[in-house]
């Protein structure tokens, strides 16, 4: 009896807050918030925060302000919605579907329009919906909702409008040492070390004794799931020569979630294969095959692989492209073989949708890297970007050679930073030898981007020689081998990782 009521009361709490709701049909806006602010303002409220170190939300923004940026991002929608702050899971959350419609009957109100002109679509895993809305009454009517969690702009493109106020183009601000390129170089004899069968080692890797780790782990076992820009299809050490030298009995598989698509609706992916180069070299860095065509190894050189095309370049600037990250970060959450996740990729502030897909994966146990940030253009003056400053991450940055720790030219640091990866010559400037795009061509590769790939791989030489430990374990671990350990950096969180004394 006691249990029935309990839930009667619940359904009438529920009940309560919906009548109250929907009986605030009128909204008063002042006039001078009737029209929508411009882009260049609403950027300049975002860079207030983000220049003095702060995290940017759109649930601190006001009304008008998000309404605004919907309204100049194709009035598109991010919702994510539920019982509390950490409602985030479908699976687990009570009354979803009955807090769902309610949501959409509301927008439905407001908009004065049927529900197939207002939903886009609604996750399959994540208590969130992609919706059209235009009118500034809707956002604040939902904003009074207690079964809110957050609302986005879900196309609001402040990158690519930034580099239009710079006159840059967008596709230029992710280019660079970590971001879209199809470059080849020559490596510098210099900058590795030739290992049998007949594989070059980069000297990064021995800044970590990488290689002593080796003689312990060589991440049989473990699956490493990469979110990037995809691999390239002429690259055959990431294909179809996968298994060759001394790697040997893994797998590689290949999924593409990005849609190439302006239009929201649209669901046709464009495939796994990269046409950036960065997911590329961050494949090769982190499990490239220990070969005998005379081609750079990667750290897990018989790790197990699963790469995920999710966006377009380095930056998540925009609908399609966050959409991407999310599927990818659900459907490697759901993929019990995958232990550990990197993503190279990031933005200057956070993203609802991507936050729950990241929750949501590590909820499962993944052990998560994510690149610290890594820019030539206005975003230097950031610190950690989203998505490593969260909790359920951890961040990575890269430093120079040498002595005294010193982040690398064009690396982001800051106190969210877990750990450090040496990636930049002091002398030379040269970065970390990779394997190119196309099959038999060699490139370098920097940045944030290279040492979290490169973190990822030491992950799991540790994992792989503790095949019971947790998350925690190996993370702890870890951590105990950094070279400021048992200190912490305020910039560079525990530093370098020691590979050998990880696996030990």
């Amino acid at each position: 009896m006691i249990k029935k009521l309990a839930r009667y009361s619940l359904i009438l709490a529920f009940a309560v807050a919906c009548s109250d709701h929907n009986s605030e049909s009128e909204i008063s806006i002042p006039s001078a918030q009737k029209e929508p602010m411009s882009t260049a303002q609403i950027n300049a409220e975002i860079d207030k925060k983000t220049m003095i170190g702060e995290d940017f939300r759109w649930k601190n923004a006001s009304s008008h302000m998000l309404w605004s940026a919907i309204t100049q991002g194709n009035f598109l929608v991010s919702i994510g919605f539920g019982n509390n702050a950490s409602d985030f899971d479908r699976s687990k959350s009570a009354n979803q579907a009955k807090i769902q419609d309610e949501l959409l009957q509301t927008i439905a109100q407001y908009e004065n329009q049927p529900l197939d002109k207002i939903l886009i679509s609604a996750d399959r895993y994540l208590t969130q919906l992609n919706v059209v809305i235009h009118n500034q009454e809707t956002i604040i009517a939902l904003r009074k909702s207690p079964f809110i969690r957050y609302i986005e702009p879900a196309d609001y493109r402040y990158v690519a409008l930034k580099n239009a106020a710079n006159n840059r183009s967008a596709a230029s601000s992710s280019s660079g040492s970590s971001g879209c390129g199809f470059d080849t170089v020559a490596l510098s004899t210099a900058d590795y070390t030739t290992v049998s069968p007949n594989a070059k080692a980069p000297w990064t890797f021995y800044q970590h004794n990488i290689p002593t780790a080796w003689n312990y782990s060589t991440g049989r076992g473990v699956t490493i799931g990469i979110v990037d820009t995809g691999v390239s299809p002429n690259q055959t050490l990431l294909g179809t020569n996968f298994n060759n030298g001394d790697s040997a009995g893994r797998t590689i598989q290949k999924f593409g979630v990005y849609v190439d698509s302006i239009w929201p609706w649209s669901t046709t992916t464009d495939g796994p294969n990269d046409q950036c180069g960065h997911g590329t070299s961050m494949a090769s860095v982190a499990t490239a095959p220990r070969n005998n065509r005379g081609m750079p190894v990667g750290v897990a050189y018989n790790a197990n692989l699963v790469t995920y095309r999710a966006a377009s370049n380095v930056v998540l600037d925009g609908y399609q492209e966050q959409e991407g990250v999310k599927k990818a970060f659900t459907a490697l959450g759901n993929n019990t073989s995958v232990k550990i996740i990197s993503m190279s990729m990031g933005y200057v502030f956070s993203v609802g949708k991507i936050e729950d897909a990241i929750k949501y994966a590590y909820s499962k146990g993944k052990l998560i890297f994510c690149a610290a940030g890594t820019s030539t253009s206005f975003t230097t003056f950031v610190g950690v970007i989203f998505p490593a400053w969260m909790p359920e991450t951890v961040a990575v940055t890269g430093v120079k050679e040498g002595a005294s720790p010193q982040k690398c030219d064009v690396c982001h640091s800051g106190s969210k930073v877990d750990f450090t990866v040496v990636m930049q010559r002091s002398v030379s400037g040269n970065t970390v030898p990779v394997n190119s795009y196309y099959d038999n061509q060699t490139n370098y590769v920097g940045g944030s981007s290279v040492a979290t790939a490169t973190t990822a791989g030491i992950a799991a030489l540790v994992w792989s020689k503790n095949t019971t430990w947790t998350r925690d374990q190996v993370l702890t671990k870890m951590r105990q081998s950094g070279s400021f350990y048992p200190n912490r950096n305020s910039e560079l969180g525990y530093g370098n990782v020691n590979a050998a004394a990880a696996v030990q």
